[in-house]
């Protein structure tokens, strides 16, 4: 039986884990659970798969959680440290689903317990690549990739020779607003943004998928994960969803991976990995499909791409305050106190401002600088809409 730990378990993609876990109940130990606001469904998923553990990232909500967890026998804990307690408790596989840069620590402790984790936080590889990879080679750990596009190229490269790779292709589906003029997405509302056309997310991702900044982690995560050079990753846009990602090799071969847009695709080759088995995913019918499309993005509707190939040629920290920015400028669309093409042109605003400071960009790769250039780069969006708005 193994032990496996989710973090981010009422998420969306925590969520999915969670539904293959329960298929198969007698084959897992659950460890810990992890969560946000939604106590409900923390506890819900806790009970029925009797985890040892449940955790809330909110202090304030400990007690709610206990109330809802009373005489089931299951542990609650809540805030930073208990993230920070569940993440070493002995697991065999966990799943790293936390929102954003906040799953960057539990994640490092996961590794150094030598389990294998699985990544479905694209931050973790964004901030600290180098860190990360070092972490985990260190410890004996594995680390595998969830993002669908990321599964995707580690499934074409198996048995392959990294050296005969050419090119790795990742696909976009273009998010809500890749039909619109470009004039009009300066209007684009939360709500026009938080819909997308074929894959059922959270709201962040789906807005991130809109402005394509997902894209442009994606990009940086592929070259630390398979340590590729930035001008062998390319992106096309796909509006089907289909074809999550290609592998083109040195004699003209490129492998391409198909499959519907359901997450459990990628979350199950990870929970099964080094197996396939069978999953509860639609299999396709290409007949049905009649034709797949892509094209090359447009920069100027998605500028959040350029930013991703400046950042990885700036190297260093760059990748911690791009997505610090990034996450910010979000916070502040989805309260509506910016548009939805200022959050590109912030995040730029404050990657200028740190190019001005190198000590800053190529401090050491520490948790403790990662987590204070953040910080740094979280104040610095706020002080450019200030001076936006005054």
């Amino acid at each position: 039986m193994r032990k496996v730990s989710v973090f981010g378990a009422t998420g969306s993609i925590g969520q999915n884990t969670i539904d293959l876990i329960a298929r198969d109940p007698s084959s897992y130990e659950v460890v810990a659970l992890t969560g946000g606001s939604n106590i409900a469904q923390l506890a819900e998923d806790a009970r029925k798969l009797g985890a040892q553990l449940a955790v809330t990232a909110h202090e304030d909500r400990l007690q709610n959680l206990r109330d809802a967890l009373s005489g089931s026998g299951v542990e609650a804990a809540a805030g930073q440290a208990a993230l920070i307690e569940a993440a070493n408790r002995p697991a065999d596989w966990v799943m790293s689903a936390i929102v954003g840069s906040a799953g960057l620590a539990p994640g490092l402790e996961v590794l150094k317990q030598g389990a294998t984790l699985a990544l479905a936080n694209k931050e973790t590889l964004v901030c600290a690549g180098p860190l990360v990879l070092e972490t985990a080679r260190a410890h004996g750990a594995d680390l595998l990739p969830v993002d669908s596009e990321h599964s995707a190229v580690f499934q074409a490269l198996a048995g392959e020779d990294m050296a005969a790779v050419e090119r790795i292709v990742i696909t976009a589906s273009g998010g809500a607003f890749r039909d619109w003029p470009l004039p009009d997405l300066a209007r684009a509302t939360v709500e026009q943004a938080s819909s997308h056309p074929n894959w059922n997310m959270g709201q962040r991702i789906t807005i991130d998928s809109a402005s394509m900044f997902n894209k442009a982690l994606e990009i940086i995560e592929t070259k630390e994960y398979f340590g590729v050079s930035p001008r062998q990753i390319e992106v096309l846009v796909h509006p089907e969803s289909i074809v999550h990602a290609l592998v083109g090799f040195r004699d003209g071969a490129l492998m391409a991976h198909l499959g519907a847009p359901d997450m459990r695709h990628a979350i199950g080759y990870a929970l099964h990995w080094p197996e396939r088995r069978e999953l509860p995913v639609q299999r396709l019918d290409l007949t049905a499909l009649g034709q797949l499309n892509f094209s090359s993005p447009d920069d100027a509707r998605y500028p959040a791409l350029r930013l991703a190939r400046e950042v990885m040629s700036r190297g260093g920290l760059s990748g911690a305050i791009f997505n610090a920015a990034k996450e910010r400028a979000l916070d502040l669309f989805i309260q509506r106190r910016i548009g939805f093409l200022d959050m590109a042109d912030i995040v730029a605003t404050v990657l200028e401002r740190f190019e001005g400071t190198d000590s800053l960009i190529d401090a050491d790769m520490t948790l403790d600088n990662i987590q204070q250039t953040d910080h740094l780069a979280r104040h610095w969006v706020d002080e450019a809409v200030l001076r936006r708005a005054g």
